[in-house]
């Protein structure tokens, strides 16, 4: 079963968020908190969106999709760009990945979006072979981009002095 999430999933989705951060190798950059992540799903002004898998059996939460809204100028429409997506890995193969794609697709479809999109490392081939079975199709011409933490930081402060020479209302 799917299902949006509602406040009471955080601490179940902040643990799967660190449980999918260790397989990716990369536990020590998962550092939101319970509080942040409530904010951004169910703030005042909510930034993201999430969807839990439960075991029809237990009704125990077993993964997630986590995401949010882009926009493509191309097509004039708003996209999904799906964040993370997780089922713990006792759970894999029973549908549940596919059902928490399934209802993102829904969702585009329903609401006029046109893309469904998300990343995934190249050495990850399990769910590279996963999505392609569902006809996903890897876009090899582009290449991600991130700037974070000091190199974040020392670009928005080259912002600041621009900022102020063109004045507040820009």
């Amino acid at each position: 079963m799917i299902r949006t999430a509602v406040p009471a999933d955080v601490p179940v989705i902040h643990a799967m968020i660190r449980e999918l951060a260790a397989y990716e190798k990369a536990l020590d950059e998962a550092r939101a908190t319970h509080e942040q992540l409530h904010d951004a799903l169910f703030g005042e002004r909510p930034a993201a969106f999430a969807h839990i898998a439960e075991d029809d059996a237990t009704g125990e939460a077993v993964g997630f999709a986590l995401w949010f809204l882009n926009f493509s100028t191309w097509r004039g429409v708003h996209g999904i760009y799906l964040e993370d997506l997780y089922v713990r890995p006792d759970r894999r193969g029973g549908g549940h990945g596919k059902a928490l794609l399934a209802e993102l697709a829904r969702i585009c479809v329903e609401r006029g979006y046109e893309r469904l999109e998300w990343s995934v490392l190249n050495w990850n081939e399990p769910s590279i072979e996963f999505y392609r079975a569902m006809g996903a199709l890897p876009q090899d011409e582009w290449t991600v981009y991130r700037l974070t933490d000091e190199a974040l930081a020392r670009l928005g402060a080259s912002g600041g002095a621009r900022r102020e020479r063109l004045g507040s209302g820009h």
